[in-house]
């Protein structure tokens, strides 16, 4: 079943499936969900990086939720980092959720900038 949105949805989140590839940019208000790979930077409200999910590049959102890969730095409010979950690259955060035990191998950062700049 195919599922459509229309203009006055504004919350329809993006995702990207397992096996799909894109580079370039990404640039939303919303959520990104991503199950496949990025390769680019990306600027969204909320960024979801699933198992088996990969992006190579920069993330500035107010959520992250790391179950995946990233490669590369991320600038956020809360960052939620899961079990199975890598990163390199720095981590800035105003504050950092880590649960289980994860490949992180990147410099953590606590922000000290105003929140809601």
């Amino acid at each position: 079943m195919l599922v459509f949105t229309n203009a006055k949805e504004k919350t329809s989140p993006t995702i990207i499936g397992a096996g799909c590839i894109l580079t370039g940019d990404m640039k939303t208000d919303h959520t990104i969900q991503i199950h496949g790979q990025v390769i680019g930077n990306i600027f969204a409200e909320t960024v979801v990086i699933g198992r088996g999910g990969k992006v190579t590049g920069k993330i500035t959102a107010n959520n992250l939720f790391l179950h995946g890969t990233l490669d590369g730095p991320a600038t956020v409010n809360i960052a939620n980092v899961f079990s199975n979950a890598q990163m390199t690259g720095t981590l800035s955060y105003f504050t950092l959720n880590i649960t289980g035990n994860t490949g992180l191998e990147c410099k953590l950062s606590k922000r000290k900038d105003k929140k809601n700049e």
